[in-house]
């Protein structure tokens, strides 16, 4: 089925149905210019207008006014832009405060128009497409009392089972008004036993699968903290009963947004959902003048009719080819260690050195020179703000230990903290009102630093000035942006008090217009986000920086977990993954060289270890690993990527990889825990040719569809406590 948007007429009523091969969005106009929702999922060819909503009186559910009957009601059919005050006494997707202080608003149908291919939103990441690769529904919506006018966009690709919206709205009138809320998208779905599929965590312990009931009232999955955060991802998604990974229908909904967050999921006296997206709405307010728009972050919102993998492929796809713009999106990213758990800040030149040699022994790829080179940083209650080197550790600057790292046949990689500042600081002394605080208010330390306005011109200006005199100063191929506090006593001092509840999305609108500054200025580099290791993971992000740090804690048995939850939206390419030293910083656990190695080459891999202290045979396993990796780096970040056994739900997790001709695979499995009487497992493979004929690690054979359907006991004798297997396969 090509990629199209039709309109037609049936039965008096307007209808938009967008399709391709893989899905449909269908929506209307019905009675009182009500924009209606009809369906998302699996594609259909036709829809003659039978999935309409019943004509029902419904008690306490009021009609129009000038209604004839009771069996119309705002309160029960299922709508695209809900409003509040009207009939409705759902959750709202729009709240506007007017100059008389109502909130009341009922936007009806005004027009339509279709457009080839999908533009970036000013100001803000978002999906992108040529004309033949997309296309673009705009439905006008109006409120004539309130002088309002609300875009509704639609995208539909031609390669993907995924829509992707947002809304803009625009004041018609002559006073101010403010936002005080404005969903990303919202759709009521007719009464059914999805459950709720989200990605809970907390620091160190970031997308956690969690499914659910889905209970009547409402739930909320939010972020307060200026950033997406590591304790609720800006994710969700609704589920069938018993879904696995390769079979149940799977929705998934994901903000490309930054900031705070608010997914809600209503289920209503009639067992319907309605479920919402967007910036979150608590203390947010928006002052509209006169003929000004505000635009909503954009929601990608996948289907699938065979399982969570699929749905996953889904978001991966549309990541790497419609959301990441850095020049590597799609290409083979380098073996790096970091000198973070090796040294913390306590190194100099000579120390440096001999981890850089030691590096180039092992045929790693990439040195990065993490946090205390700058200023006079030797612990973390000092010099955020002030990026000039710290000649006292570095006395012949970064230049000395950039050259030497090339000269090695290595790339040199950098650490930066732009939005945070110091007490201790040249910057703050400098400038302290630069530093987000309310007047009159004592201001909170996390981590013995604060955070820079970025919603400020002139601040962005100086850390921006700053950053480019080093990176200008010497070759620098990669740099690893970090953020370590959420904020607090949020105020934007340079905005009079009406406009205060505009703080906190426009500093994240800084964020985003420093990053599109600085990976513009300097495309050769590599960009890898991380906020407390996996705090901001997001695909805002990733619009950005087309790796991330998925987490701090890099115990590899921890970290089976982490990744397999990110995979549930990231593809593995997006993922920082490190071999980290035992016994382990975050854990105190101490896993065997092979496990660690095996857990962080299955995603852009690296070390957080001391080269120094490895054993003889250590340094021949990582000499080992390191070339396998090479062999095999462009399958793992670029192949199919199947989840096979959940670690959640087991004790063991495994994975595999598959590229595109199904000529070859590498399948992953790991045994946490040794357990008596040796409980045996049976892993069938995923995304092979079922007739094709396999060799596995170059020894036993099997068909594709064995392989898949039958399966094979990967380990019989676990000999210790965190053991791993992996299976290389070759279509013969």
């Amino acid at each position: 089925m090509n990629l199209q948007i039709k309109v037609s007429t049936v039965d008096n009523t307007t209808i938009f149905h967008l399709s391709n091969a893989k899905v449909s969005y269908i929506l209307g106009v019905e009675d009182h210019h009500v924009l209606t929702h009809y369906y998302f999922g699996k594609a259909v060819k036709n829809y003659s207008g039978l999935l309409k909503y019943p004509r029902l009186d419904r008690s306490f559910s009021p009609n129009f006014s000038d209604a004839t009957d009771r069996n119309y009601s705002l309160n029960t059919i299922p709508q695209e832009f809900p409003s509040f005050g009207a009939g409705d006494f759902r959750e709202p997707a729009v709240v506007v405060e007017q100059p008389n202080g109502s909130t009341i608003t009922n936007f009806e149908y005004a027009g339509y128009q279709i457009t080839d291919g999908k533009e970036v939103l000013p100001g803000l990441p978002s999906t992108h497409a040529d004309s033949s690769d997309a296309k673009v529904l705009t439905i006008t919506l109006v409120d004539h009392v309130a002088k309002l006018t609300a875009k509704l966009h639609y995208t539909i690709f031609a390669d993907a089972a995924t829509i992707v919206r947002s809304t803009q709205l625009q004041n018609d009138g002559t006073d101010n008004v403010f936002v005080k809320r404005l969903a990303s998208m919202s759709i009521d779905i007719p009464k059914n036993r999805y459950q709720l599929l989200q990605l809970p965590g907390r620091y160190a312990e970031e997308r956690q699968i969690r499914i659910e009931a889905i209970n009547p009232g409402t739930k909320v999955l939010d972020s307060k903290r200026s950033s997406s955060g590591h304790m609720q991802s800006p994710f969700f998604g609704l589920v069938s009963p018993n879904v696995t990974e390769n079979a149940g229908t799977a929705y998934g909904f994901n903000l490309i947004y930054s900031g705070s967050h608010k997914s809600t999921i209503q289920k209503d006296p009639f067992e319907q959902l309605r479920i919402q997206m967007g910036i979150n709405d608590f203390n947010f307010s928006w002052k509209l003048a006169p003929n000004d728009q505000f635009q909503s972050p954009e929601v990608m919102m996948a289907f699938s009719d065979q399982g969570l993998n699929d749905l996953s492929h889904s978001f991966h796809h549309m990541i790497l080819d419609h959301v990441m713009t850095s020049k590597y999106a799609k290409k083979p990213r380098p073996i790096l260690i970091n000198n973070w758990e090796a040294t913390y800040m306590d190194f100099d030149e000579a120390k440096l050195e001999k981890i850089v040699k030691k590096a180039a022994d092992l045929d790693i790829e990439l040195f990065v020179l993490d946090d205390g080179w700058f200023g006079h940083r030797n612990d973390d209650t000092t010099s955020l703000g002030d990026w000039y080197v710290n000649k006292k550790k570095l006395p012949r600057g970064l230049t000395a230990i950039s050259d030497l790292t090339h000269q090695l046949g290595m790339k040199f990689g950098l650490w930066f903290e732009p939005e945070m500042v110091s007490k201790d600081s040249d910057l703050y002394r400098a400038h302290p009102d630069w530093a987000i605080h309310t007047p009159n208010r004592p201001l909170s330390v996390a981590r013995d630093q604060y955070v820079l306005d970025f919603g400020r011109q002139e601040v962005r200006d100086n850390v921006f000035k700053q950053m480019c005199a080093v990176l200008d100063s010497t070759t620098i191929d990669y740099v690893k942006w970090d953020m370590n506090r959420n904020i607090t006593e949020l105020y934007n001092i340079d905005l009079p008090a009406d406009q205060q509840g505009e703080a906190a999305h426009r500093y994240i609108l800084g964020v985003y217009d420093f990053m599109a500054k600085i990976t513009t200025r300097y495309p050769n580099i590599l960009f890898e986000g991380c906020s407390g290791g996996g705090g901001r993971f997001d695909a805002g992000m990733l619009y950005y920086m087309p790796q991330y740090w998925t987490s701090d804690n890099t115990d590899a048995v921890e970290r089976v977990k982490i990744q397999y939850g990110t995979s549930l939206v990231y593809p593995p390419v997006s993922m920082g993954a490190h071999v980290s030293k035992v016994p382990n910083p975050n854990t105190g656990r101490d896993v065997d060289i092979h496990f660690r190695s095996l857990v962080a080459n299955s995603a852009d891999t690296g070390y957080e270890l001391d080269p120094l202290t490895l054993s003889d045979d250590e340094v021949k396993t990582v000499i080992q690993e390191n070339n396998w990796y090479k062999k095999n780096r462009e399958l793992i970040q670029f192949g199919q990527f199947y989840r096979l056994i959940s670690p959640f739900n087991t004790n063991q997790g495994s994975w595999m990889f598959v590229n595109a001709d199904q000529s070859r695979a590498v399948v992953m499995f790991f045994n946490m825990m040794s357990e008596p009487s040796y409980p045996l497992t049976v892993l069938k493979l995923q995304g092979l040719d079922p007739d094709a004929k396999y060799a596995i690690n170059g020894h036993r054979q099997a068909m594709g569809d064995e392989l898949m359907t039958i399966g094979f006991y990967p380990l019989v004798k676990p000999e210790h406590d965190f053991t791993s297997l992996k299976f290389e396969l070759t279509k013969i």
